[in-house]
Parts: structure tokens; sequence; C-alpha cells
């Protein structure tokens, strides 16, 4: 298949960086400033939370079709409509009126604006695979995902600027940008190949429903309980709705997933390997955000300066993983990535203890750990996607993105409701232990920890607490912020265990054949096996 013209090739590949960006700054800059936009438009915590689930739910449910519909009409199509779409929900968020309306206007807008993101992301990365021939495309990979990957860490700092002038921009931003990203892909030719055939509906409505139930039980595990018949109730539907979608795929002439993709040991080993490194990739914004505001005690603006050090190591080292997937394959970023990254996680934990006021940021004892761990997940993240893309065919582009991304939302939701569980229970401990050797009661500590868990970062300083006197607050605020520290240890022992398991991915990796090896030094030859 012919591809475009190195001129080309990068003024589309900054298109669909600028483009995807907007998500990924998205997720972050919505998060860290819910409680700018919750008083500002007057709505409750819970309308809040549903206001970022309920886009996290429809980006998971419909990354699968959207992309099936990018194969079928077209990744240029496809990831304009995206754009478009993505620009005028932020409009339209950005717009949300005061009143009675508000929570219902901006839960359906963030809610729309997650089904858009699913059609652009899977016909975004389509267009950057087929406009790279084989030899060059992991390091065109690595470069999309390394720099949508680091813009994550923007989203806190642009939020605590923007907000200072007033939440609306947070979302008003995406319009230029998405307006410079159709200005750049426009006029560019795209090399594609179309496939001439019926969407399968019934499969889209079926995995849409089992992965919407799915992720939305293990979202609301932490409010509804683990010991909730509900929370079981939506992940076990869920799954029971992923398996009929196998047994349906594996039966229409036209499926929205080709289950015979995984009959090949790379193919699903890369998948495997993309499911558990989300597991740490994903949730570690999260737990990497609260731990800089509870225990460094570190703005929003600064937490996004820590968040850049882990982006430090996966920008550098997504570089060298995509250059070593166009030599041997993935193979080698599977095993290097998965054992860095399984020790870096682990120095990490023994290190979150280690507390300086400010953060003390690139001299911090947590500075070597983060930039190693951000680069074991560069290292092996863009060579196992582009793997998956690189089996599914040319033909197949959208629907083999669509699946790495479901692998990555699924991945990503398991590990945030797994280790916010165990955080939970260690946090509660540790404030228990701490509160009561100060003279507090465990009612107290849970309270608070309750609070922590919530959402409410601000309450280690909140209640009763307050009219003690100034020595003794700080004694409580002193042992919120090291109880929570010491709570994300095993969280952080939990990530590196899922990254040792990405080695061991690559250990049972099959070894590059020589057709592959003389198939990267030509390009353009695709491996459906």
């Amino acid at each position: 298949m012919a591809v475009t013209q190195k001129s080309n090739q990068n003024i589309i590949l900054t298109a669909m960086i600028l483009a995807v960006s907007m998500t990924t700054i998205d997720q972050t800059i919505v998060a860290l400033s819910a409680d700018t936009i919750q008083s500002g438009l007057g709505i409750s915590h819970a309308a809040m939370t549903w206001s970022v689930n309920a886009y996290l739910l429809a980006t998971a449910a419909f990354f699968m079709l959207g992309g099936r519909l990018a194969d079928v009409f077209g990744h240029k199509r496809m990831a304009i409509i995206g754009i478009i779409g993505f620009a005028l929900c932020s409009l339209l968020c950005g717009l949300t009126p005061s009143g009675n309306i508000a929570d219902t206007w901006l839960i359906t807008a963030r809610a729309v604006q997650g089904f858009f993101t699913a059609l652009m992301f899977p016909a975004a990365l389509g267009i950057v695979l087929a406009s790279f021939s084989e030899q060059g495309r992991g390091k065109a990979m690595a470069t999309f995902f390394g720099i949508t990957g680091a813009v994550t860490a923007i989203g806190p700092i642009l939020g605590g600027d923007l907000t200072e002038w007033t939440w609306r921009s947070i979302f008003f931003i995406n319009l230029p940008i998405a307006l410079l990203a159709l200005v750049l892909i426009a006029r560019q030719y795209v090399p594609e190949t179309r496939v001439n055939a019926p969407i399968d509906w019934k499969g889209a409505a079926t995995v849409a429903l089992g992965m919407g139930l799915a992720v939305c039980g293990l979202q609301q595990a932490g409010t509804w309980g683990w010991n909730s018949a509900l929370t079981w109730a939506f992940i076990v539907c869920g799954l029971a709705f992923l398996g009929i979608f196998v047994l349906l795929e594996e039966k229409v002439r036209y499926p929205l997933l080709r289950i015979g993709l995984f009959k090949s040991r790379a193919f699903s080993l890369s998948t495997i390997a993309v499911i558990f490194a989300s597991m740490a990739f994903i949730p570690i914004f999260f737990f990497m955000s609260v731990y800089a505001q509870i225990s460094l005690g570190l703005s929003v603006n600064q937490t996004g300066l820590l968040l850049l050090e882990f982006f430090i190591g996966f920008v550098i080292a997504s570089r060298y993983g995509g250059q070593i997937f166009d030599k041997h394959g993935a193979r080698i970023p599977l095993l290097a990535g998965g054992a860095l990254g399984a020790a870096a996680f682990a120095w990490w934990a023994t290190k979150l203890g280690e507390l300086q006021d400010g953060g003390a940021f690139f001299s911090s004892p947590q500075f070597w750990p983060t930039v190693l761990a951000g680069a074991g997940l560069g290292l092996m993240f863009s060579a196992a996607a582009t793997d998956i893309a690189n089996r599914g065919g040319a033909q197949a582009y959208g629907a083999s993105t669509g699946i790495s991304q479901t692998a990555k939302n699924l991945g990503g939701a398991v590990g945030l409701a797994i280790f916010s569980a165990l955080l939970a229970t260690q946090l509660n401990a540790n404030l228990t232990q701490s509160f009561t050797a100060l003279g507090a009661s465990a009612t107290d500590a849970s309270a608070v920890a309750q609070n922590i868990n919530s959402g409410q970062q601000s309450s280690q300083s909140s209640g009763d607490f307050d009219k003690l006197p100034p020595p003794v607050q700080k004694e409580f605020k002193d042992a919120v912020r090291t109880s929570y520290a010491n709570a994300n240890k095993p969280v952080f022992y939990g990530m590196s265990a899922t990254m040792a398991i990405v080695f061991v991915m690559g250990l049972l990796y099959p070894h590059t054949t020589a057709q592959e090896k003389a198939a990267r030094k030509v390009g353009g030859v695709s491996l459906a096996t």
C-alpha cells in the first residue's frame, strides 16, 4: 500500500496529535477542575462525578464501533466527524447554564463528547498507521503516543490558569485546537483501503452494553461498595454481554471484531500486555494527583509539574521503543519495558513516605523512580499498540486500534477499581492507627478517610480539627499526609506486579521470523499472522 511523502506525513501526524491531545488534556483538566465547575454551576458532587464518568463510559462503550466505522467509511472522514463533534460538545459544556438543568445538560454533553472521542481516536490512529510504512511506523506511533500522553500533564497547569478567568474556558480551549487540526488534515491525502461491508449493529450494541455496564460497575464500586449487589450486578451483566458479543462475532459474516485475530499468539500477547500495562498507566494519573496535593501539599498547577516528571521518561523511552519495534518487533520492548516498569514502580513505592514540603520536584526522592516508571511504560506501550494494529491488516486498522483502545480502557477501569479499594482499606487502617495515637477516635479517622476517598481532598483540615490549637492541628495534618503516602505503597507494588506480567508476556512472545525481519527492512508489509 502506498504511503504519503515525508512532508505530508509530518503534517498528518501533527494534525492527529492535536486532535487526540484535546481528549487527553480534557480528561485531567476536567477532573482536576471539578470543584470549581461544581461550585460555579451549583450542582451536587454526585452530578459532577457523573459528568466525568459519563465521558469515560461512552468512550469505552463505543471504541469498537468507532474503529469499524473508520474502516468502512474512511479514517479521514470519521476523524473529521469526530473532531467537529468533540469541539461542538466542548462548546455545549462551556455554555452549560446554571439552575435546575445544569446537571442534565453537562452530563449529556459529556456523554456525547465521549462518543465522538470513540469515533475520532481509532480513526486518527488509523490515519497515522496508513500514512507510514511498516519500516517507520513504530517511530511514528511512539511520537503519537508520547506527545498525546505527555500533554496530560498540561491539563492541571492549564486548568489552574484558565479557571482563574472562568471554568468555562477549560472547554472553550478545545475550539481553536480542533480548528487547527481540521485545517491541517483537510487538504492532506490519506492513503486508506475501505472495507465494502455492512456494520454489525447487533454486535456494536452488545459490546457497548457489555463495556458500559462492566466499566460502570467498576467505576461505582468505590461509591456503591464492593459488597453491594448493584456493583456486582453491573459487572456480571457487563461480562455476560461481552461473552454474548464474542459468540455473535463468531457467527456473523462481517464481524465488528475478528475473533480469529486472537489465534495469533503475538496479537493475543500484545493485547494482554496492553490490558495489564493500562492497569498501571491509567490509574497513575489519579494516584499521583491526589498524592501530590495531600501528601506533598502541592497546588493543582504544581501537580502538573509532577506529572511532567513521569512523562519525561515516557516520551524519551517511547522513541527508543518505537525504533526497537521497527527493527526487531514487539518482543524486546515488552521485555525491557516490563522489567524496567516493575523495578521502577517497586522502587517508587519505597520512596512515597519520604515527604518534602513543596515537592522539590526534580531533586525530590521520588524523581528518578517516577521518570523510570514512565520510561518502562513508554518502552512497551506504543510498541504493543502498533503490533496489534499491524497484525489486523491494512483493511482493519480502525478495528484493530479499536481493540487496543478497548483493552486500554478495560485495563484502566479494572486497575483503578482494584487499586482504589486497596488504597481505601489501607488508608483507613493507617489513619485509625495515627489518630488514636493522637487521642482521636477511630470514627474521626474513618470520616477523614471517607472524605478523601470521595474526592474531598481538603477534608484533612476540616471539621472539628480546625478548632484545635495550631500545633495540634499540624500533628493531625501531618498524620493525614504520612498515612495517605504510606497507603499508596501497596498500590504501587501492585502496579509493579502488573508490569511484571507485561515482562512475562514478553517472555512468551514469539521470536521474530526471518520473513518478518525481511518485511521490516523493506517496509510496507502487513503482519496479519
